[in-house]
């Protein structure tokens, strides 16, 4: 039983959630204000029935009182010619019309106090109906403001987010500019340094002069090798003439045995 009744809340509280997520106010003001208008017509149409009736009641004992008037006048006429019993009669009659006329009296004062009674209520009704149209309306229009004034607060908040974004954004790029600008520098120190090469794969100036040595000392010990072979009465061109003469030397060695990039024969 208490699971049930607590179950019932829960979903009670949910669909007042609900309906609270999806109700215009708006919309509730207007059909507050719509019930309002229909008492308003229930007590007019009351009060012109009560009017109605009222109206029948006078018109009813107008027409008695004529009546009554005429059997007076009747009963008169009765007894000037001798006839007592017909002027007690129309007496009698005149009697009853006046007691139907304080019956209707009592009545028609009823219905004046009720009429009157509806007067005050649907003047009083029409007094609250007119204040709560101007507060509905009035209350319309702030809600209106404050729903705009709750959309742009929205629009603005996600401008301002998305601008952070961009800032940080901007931030991390100038901060990537900034470290690769550093290690261009530092590349451009270390090559000029000469602690490290150049992307074209030149060395730097302390190895391009033991590289010249190198190729001189080469020149040089082959120069001193010309000198000695000139010095014993023989040289290169002579050489050069005896093979042609003899023709081509014995035991020659294939191509493929010599290195092409070589300038001395294996």
């Amino acid at each position: 039983m208490a699971f049930m009744k607590r179950l019932s809340q829960v979903v009670q509280a949910k669909a007042n959630k609900a309906l609270n997520r999806v109700e215009d106010p708006r919309d509730t003001l207007d059909l507050s204000y719509e019930k309002q208008l229909e008492q308003l017509q229930q007590v007019r149409r009351g009060l012109a029935d009560i009017a109605t009736a009222r109206k029948r009641i006078e018109l009813q004992a107008t027409q008695l009182k004529a009546s009554a008037e005429k059997l007076k006048q009747q009963a008169a006429t009765a007894l000037g010619q001798n006839n007592e019993d017909l002027a007690r009669e129309a007496l009698s009659r005149r009697s009853a019309i006046a007691t139907q006329l304080e019956g209707m009296k009592s009545q028609h004062d009823q219905l004046v106090e009720q009429e009157e009674h509806l007067v005050t209520t649907s003047q009083a009704l029409q007094s609250r109906v007119e204040s709560f149209r101007t507060q509905k309306e009035t209350m319309k229009a702030a809600y209106t403001a404050a729903e705009a004034q709750t959309k742009i607060g929205e629009a603005v908040s996600g401008i301002s987010k998305s601008m952070g974004d961009t800032g940080l954004a901007m931030q991390r790029a100038q901060d990537k500019i900034g470290s690769m600008q550093a290690r261009a520098g530092a590349i451009d120190e270390l090559l000029a340094s000469g602690a490290l090469t150049d992307l074209s794969g030149s060395s730097d100036s302390i190895q391009t002069q033991l590289d010249a040595a190198t190729q001189t000392d080469t020149v040089e010990a082959e120069l001193a090798q010309l000198k000695s072979q000139v010095a014993a009465g023989s040289s290169p061109a002579a050489e050069i003439a005896a093979t042609n003469e003899t023709g081509e030397a014995e035991n020659v060695e294939d191509n493929s045995s010599k290195d092409p990039f070589s300038l001395e024969d294996k």
